[in-house]
């Protein structure tokens, strides 16, 4: 019997479902999930459910930067194009509040004692 297969948007192959991660927009949104989800403590602190917001934020992120170029390469905006890069925005600010707007850094130094029990494990010091 095979085992259980998890689609390559779970196992982290593909961005989603028929999103192509090589185009200059895939490749900003996926280092926008990267770069979000580094700030929540990395891969293996972030919930599926994290994850999922990550993804839409990182989409809208995405999407509020394109229309930014085309703000700057137009000289101007129009009504309609800012009234949805308003929204827009607001609908990404209640994303990063959901998942939380303050970064919390993973912790990889040890403190004094579990780095002095690892050298006397190793033998490179004599407790």
């Amino acid at each position: 019997m095979k085992g259980r297969r998890r689609s390559t948007v779970t196992n982290g192959n593909r961005l989603g479902v028929g999103l192509d991660g090589r185009t200059v927009w895939g490749r900003r949104m996926r280092d926008l999930i990267d770069l979000h989800t580094a700030d929540l403590g990395g891969d293996s602190e972030v919930s599926e459910a994290e994850r999922s917001l990550i993804r839409r934020a990182a989409t809208i992120a995405t999407e509020l930067e394109r229309l930014e170029a085309q703000f700057a390469a137009a000289g101007a905006a129009d009504p309609e194009s800012l009234d949805l890069y308003g929204r827009q925005a607001g609908n990404l600010r209640r994303l990063y509040e959901g998942i939380g707007l303050k970064r919390r850094p993973k912790d990889v130094t040890p403190d004094l004692k579990t780095y002095a029990a690892q050298l006397a494990r190793e033998g490179a010091v004599d407790l």
